[in-house]
């Protein structure tokens, strides 16, 4: 009889859990469905308190360094050494830092292929009629987050497609395709 009576307290202890699980489950997806946009910085995601868990947050703002970092040693990228004065000097300038590193992939394959000399690994100013050159990375880094807050992002064009139509107009949409997949790859 003990054994029995056990049994039955075991199986509706265990059902009762099994259904507090699901339905924190489905409440979770369900709050997961509707929220629209990513979480801003000052956002809190919303965790349900479990005893004895440890939980934390990192702010996606707090990751955009080790991202860009990681993406720029996995392409062993001669800009690796200048991550962080490029991250800094992106967010000085009303830039998402991973913009200036996704246009360096798409025209320069992070500087792997860049004219000879110039630390242009941004494309800025290579046209038919010569190619701008720098004196070293930051100086490039700076001169293309200056002219891209100011004359593009500062006139509204925002997206890749948007910039591409003044940065380099004679892409037929390829350049935007590329810097947009780059860009995804550092989400």
């Amino acid at each position: 009889m003990k054994k029995l009576l056990l049994a039955l307290v075991w199986l509706g202890l265990a059902t009762s859990t099994l259904i507090l699980a699901l339905g924190s489950h489905w409440h979770l997806n369900q709050l997961r469905q509707t929220t629209i946009r990513p979480l801003l910085a000052y956002d809190q995601p919303v965790v349900p308190e479990i005893l004895g868990a440890f939980t934390f947050s990192v702010k996606s703002a707090d990751a955009v360094p080790e991202i860009i970092k990681d993406y720029l040693r996995r392409y062993r990228s001669p800009l690796l050494p200048y991550a962080d004065f490029l991250i800094n000097t992106a967010i000085n300038y009303g830039l998402d830092p991973r913009l200036l590193v996704a246009i360096a992939q798409q025209e320069s394959n992070l500087c792997k292929k860049a004219p000879e000399g110039s630390f242009n690994c941004l494309g800025w100013g290579i046209h038919s009629r010569g190619t701008l050159t720098f004196s070293s990375y930051p100086e490039g880094i700076e001169a293309v987050a200056k002219g891209l807050a100011q004359n593009y992002l500062g006139k509204g064009l925002t997206t890749p497609q948007e910039i591409m139509s003044v940065y380099t107009p004679l892409s037929a949409g390829s350049w935007a395709k590329g810097v947009q997949q780059f860009l995804d790859e550092m989400q």
